[in-house]
């Protein structure tokens, strides 16, 4: 049987390129994201390059009892669930504390803390059931260092780093691995997500830097669970070569 990985926010950047690479590898995919369209699209296209099953389901994380009844009610023969990736997540502007939005503020805790805790505990019951079960949750380099304007967003990536680590230590009895994925710099919708469709905001992010794309974070996932059964990396913090953390980066002219 194959083996079966689910993934969170997957109509876009990371979780859009671990799809891709866990049906490559042969997994069998449940993808999970608020826009139907896409999901649709990326399930013929999975199914119809790698040959393996697609299972999407249309679901907001924030919404609890939406994503208590998708997993739930998730087909008997798609619950040899044996990896999960959390990573469902959003940045919502970039303002002084003082004039950040509380809107902006409730989306990012609902999406980046929350939602991601709803979907692991629902997921958890399949998981107990597989052999060498793993759990991803996408935190972020601002998850590490807090910086000007960041504010909640650093907030709720510091809390998934946490939380990761609660998870490791409350599960350790059930050998389910836990690993935190904190990227720096990537080159994916994030920026546009985060000013609010500015391009050109968006674009002056990576001015001067070869930044990570969505592939790199993918690739890195998936040789985590090559690993060992005895061998678990619990926290990893992902940059570009001219990305040292959240202060210094090396740009180059333009």
């Amino acid at each position: 049987m194959k083996k079966i990985v689910l993934i969170t926010g997957a109509t876009s950047g990371f979780g859009e390129a671990c799809a891709y690479k866990f049906a490559s590898e042969g997994y069998d995919v449940i993808i999970t994201g608020r826009r139907k369209e896409r999901l649709d699209k990326l399930e013929k296209l999975l199914s119809a390059q790698y040959g393996i099953r697609v299972l999407p389901l249309v679901l907001d994380v924030r919404d609890r009892k939406a994503v208590e009844t998708s997993i739930n009610t998730i087909p008997k023969d798609w619950q040899q669930i044996s990896i999960l990736i959390n990573n469902a997540g959003l940045a919502v502007g970039r303002d002084n504390f003082d004039e950040a939005s509380l809107d902006d503020w409730d989306i990012m805790v609902d999406t980046n803390l929350k939602g991601l805790a709803y979907v692991t505990k629902s997921v958890l019951p399949y998981l107990l059931k597989t052999e060498n079960a793993h759990i991803f949750n996408i935190g972020s380099i601002s998850g590490k260092e807090v910086y000007a304007q960041g504010n909640m967003y650093c907030a709720t990536k510091h809390a998934v780093v946490a939380l990761s680590e609660a998870m490791r230590i409350d599960l350790l009895k059930y050998g389910i691995k836990v690993t935190a994925i904190n990227p720096g710099a990537a080159q994916t919708e994030f920026s546009n997500v985060r000013f609010k469709g500015d391009a050109d905001k968006a674009a002056q992010v990576y001015e001067g830097i070869k930044p990570l794309v969505a592939a790199d974070i993918a690739d890195i996932i998936f040789y985590c669970t090559t690993l060992p059964a005895h061998v678990c990396i619990n926290d990893l913090v992902v940059t570009c070569t001219q990305q040292a953390n959240s202060f210094y980066s090396f740009k180059t002219n333009q």
